[in-house]
């Protein structure tokens, strides 16, 4: 990821966003969330070379500039809170893409932060629908919301949305976890057995508990 114009789409793939160009100067074009109008996403040219500006928690922070030399301390905001990624070609774009979608979740409603949450409950050598997550996440009701939480997962080694199927037990798409069959392959290897891109939800299925009302 190179261009201003694949940065702002992916950006603007996020539920409830928009670009806006706040400035006189519009260079800075930004993405923001509708209602709140937080901005999660700053795109400018610097020294001839695209920069974006996206918001980070101390841990993930340090991770990202020790990671690569040009990701820096936010430039022209809080050096805390945000990070400057120089897209210039030398940071992978699922790197780019991960950091991004890091800086959506820490601006926007917790739903999606409830939706990773419930993600991480489910135990290894288990699969989990979409919707059981989204009744993890307290809205049964937005399964959508969960294939798109996880689609772009911020933090992939962490939050193992591999363990997600459809109530059918069927994969996502071939490259939806960064390759042919690759959520096959994950699965597999927790010993979850993947029989023509589909599992036994009687035999692995995640079985929730039931809370019963007083």
């Amino acid at each position: 990821m190179t261009k201003r114009e694949e940065a702002l789409a992916y950006g603007t793939g996020f539920p409830n966003t928009y670009i806006d160009t706040p400035f006189r100067d519009t260079n800075w074009q930004l993405v923001r969330v509708k209602g709140s109008k937080k901005a999660f996403l700053w795109t400018y040219e610097k020294d001839g070379i695209l920069c974006i500006n996206v918001k980070v928690d101390e841990e993930h922070r340090e991770f990202w500039r020790h990671a690569y030399a040009s990701v820096i301390p936010g430039y022209h905001q809080n050096k805390e809170h945000w990070n400057t990624v120089m897209l210039d070609g030398s940071i992978p774009e699922e790197a780019v893409k991960q950091m991004i979608a890091h800086s959506y979740e820490l601006v926007t409603e917790s739903k999606w932060k409830r939706i990773y949450e419930a993600v991480k409950q489910i135990p290894k050598g288990k699969v989990a629908t979409y919707g059981q997550i989204a009744e993890m996440a307290g809205d049964r009701k937005m399964a959508r919301a969960v294939g798109n939480a996880l689609h772009r997962n911020p933090h992939p080694d962490t939050i193992p949305c591999f363990r997600v199927v459809n109530a059918k037990g069927e994969l996502s798409g071939e490259f939806a976890f960064g390759g042919e069959h690759a959520q096959a392959k994950l699965l597999e290897a927790e010993g979850v057995e993947v029989v023509n891109g589909k599992v036994d939800l009687k035999k692995y299925g995640m079985v929730l508990e039931i809370k019963e009302e007083n």
